[in-house]
C-alpha cells in the first residue's frame, strides 16, 4: 500500500512538473517556481557595461512578459519599481515567464546623464533594433533586441519625466490598420493597467517596414502587443509615481492570467487620447511659463515665453490647440527647436 501511494505521489509530481519546462536564457536554465538575477556583459572597441535583468519563471505555464525599466538612467521611478517588483513577484505563484531588465541604461544612471548614455552621447530610446557591431549603446540595443523583445509574447516599456521634464502620468499603446489583434491586445493591456490618461501611437503600415528606433516600437514591428508607461517628473525618485507604476504591472499580470494579485485600482474610465500636438521654441534663452504638466490649455492661450540672456523677450509661446499638457520643459534652459510642450488634443 505504502509503496503504491509513493508510486501515485511520484507520477502527480512529474505530471505537476511538465506544465512547465526550465526556461532558457543564453547559457542559463531557470527551473521552473525560481527567480535568476543575470547581468548580460555587452562591450565595444571603446567601452563596456552590462545589463542587470531578472527572469522568473512560473511553476505553471504561460506567456513571456518583457519588461524594461531605465532606457533612460534619469528617469528614476521605472527603475525604482523595477527594484519592488523583484521582490513582490513570487514565481511559485506566477504562470509563465518575466524578463525584468532592471536597468537597461546602467552608464547613464550612474552618470547621473539626462537623456543620454555618457560612453557615446546616444539616446538608447533612439537606437533600436540596434547593432550589434556598433557603439555601445547601439549593442546595449542589440541585445535588449534579441534577448528580451525577441523572445517576448507581451512587452512593456516603462519611463517617466527626464531631468528637465515635468509630465503628467499617462500610459499609450501601439495601433495599426496593419495589425489588428496585435493592436486591440496593446490596447486591453493598456487599459487593464489602471492609468486615468492612455494615449494611442498609431502607426502607419508604411512605417512598420522602417526602421523602429524606440523600444517598444521595436516590438510593436515585431507583432508583439507593447505599452509604454510614462510615470514621474523632473527626474525626482518620487514614491508616488513609483507606486502607480507598481500597481499599474501588478494589475496587467492579473490582466494576462499570470498572476493573481489583491491589487486594487480606482474604477476609472481612462481618457484615451488619439492625437498630440508639439509646440517647439524658435529661439535659444530661457524658457518662463506658469504652467505645469497636466494643465489644461486653450488654443491660442499665450502660455509662456522665452528670453535670450539678458532678459529680453524673443518671443510668445502660444497654446497650438485645445488640450492638457502631458509633458513639457520644466527647467529654463532652451534650445531652438527643442520641445516645449507635447499636448494631448481634446476634443
Amino acid at each position: 500500500m505504502k509503496r503504491a501511494v509513493f508510486i501515485s505521489l511520484l507520477i502527480l509530481i512529474h505530471t505537476y512538473t511538465l506544465a512547465q519546462t526550465p526556461f532558457s536564457f543564453q547559457s542559463h536554465s531557470i527551473v521552473p517556481g525560481t527567480k535568476s538575477h543575470i547581468k548580460i556583459e555587452v562591450s565595444s572597441d571603446k567601452s563596456s557595461t552590462f545589463i542587470p535583468i531578472t527572469i522568473f519563471h512560473g511553476l505553471k505555464s504561460g506567456p513571456v512578459l518583457g519588461i524594461t525599466a531605465g532606457i533612460h538612467g534619469y528617469e528614476y521611478p521605472p527603475i525604482l519599481a523595477a527594484q519592488q517588483l523583484n521582490q513582490k513577484i513570487d514565481p511559485k505563484e506566477l504562470s509563465g515567464t518575466i524578463i525584468l531588465v532592471q536597468l537597461a541604461n546602467v552608464p547613464a544612471f550612474l552618470g547621473r546623464s539626462a537623456y543620454l548614455n555618457p560612453l557615446d552621447g546616444k539616446n538608447l530610446n533612439r537606437s533600436f533594433p540596434g547593432n550589434p557591431k556598433g557603439t555601445i549603446t547601439e549593442r546595449i540595443a542589440h541585445k535588449i533586441t534579441t534577448e528580451v523583445i525577441a523572445k517576448s509574447d507581451f512587452f512593456v516599456d516603462m519611463h517617466g519625466g527626464d531631468a528637465p521634464e515635468d509630465l503628467r502620468s499617462y500610459n499609450a499603446w501601439y495601433q495599426s490598420e496593419a495589425l489588428p489583434e496585435v493592436s486591440k491586445k496593446g490596447k486591453e493591456m493598456a487599459l487593464a493597467m489602471g492609468f486615468d490618461y492612455s494615449i494611442i501611437f498609431n502607426i502607419q503600415k508604411e512605417r512598420l517596414k522602417t526602421r523602429s528606433i524606440y523600444c517598444s516600437q521595436e516590438a510593436f514591428h515585431r507583432k508583439i502587443p507593447s505599452v509604454d508607461i510614462e510615470c514621474g517628473r523632473l527626474g525626482i525618485a518620487g514614491k508616488k509615481e513609483t507606486s502607480q507604476i507598481i500597481n499599474g504591472m501588478l494589475s496587467l499580470l492579473e490582466h494576462l492570467k499570470m498572476l493573481e494579485t489583491n491589487t486594487k485600482l480606482n474604477d476609472v474610465k481612462p481618457r484615451i487620447i488619439a492625437k498630440r500636438s508639439t509646440i517647439k521654441s524658435k529661439s535659444t534663452g530661457l524658457f518662463y511659463t506658469e504652467k505645469k504638466a497636466g494643465d489644461f490649455i486653450k488654443k491660442g492661450e499665450l502660455v509662456g515665453y522665452v528670453t535670450d540672456f539678458f532678459g529680453n523677450r524673443l518671443e510668445q509661446i502660444k497654446a497650438s490647440e485645445n488640450g492638457v499638457i502631458l509633458y513639457m520643459i520644466g527647467t529654463p534652459p532652451i534650445n531652438k527647436d527643442e520641445t516645449l510642450m507635447n499636448i494631448g488634443i481634446l476634443p
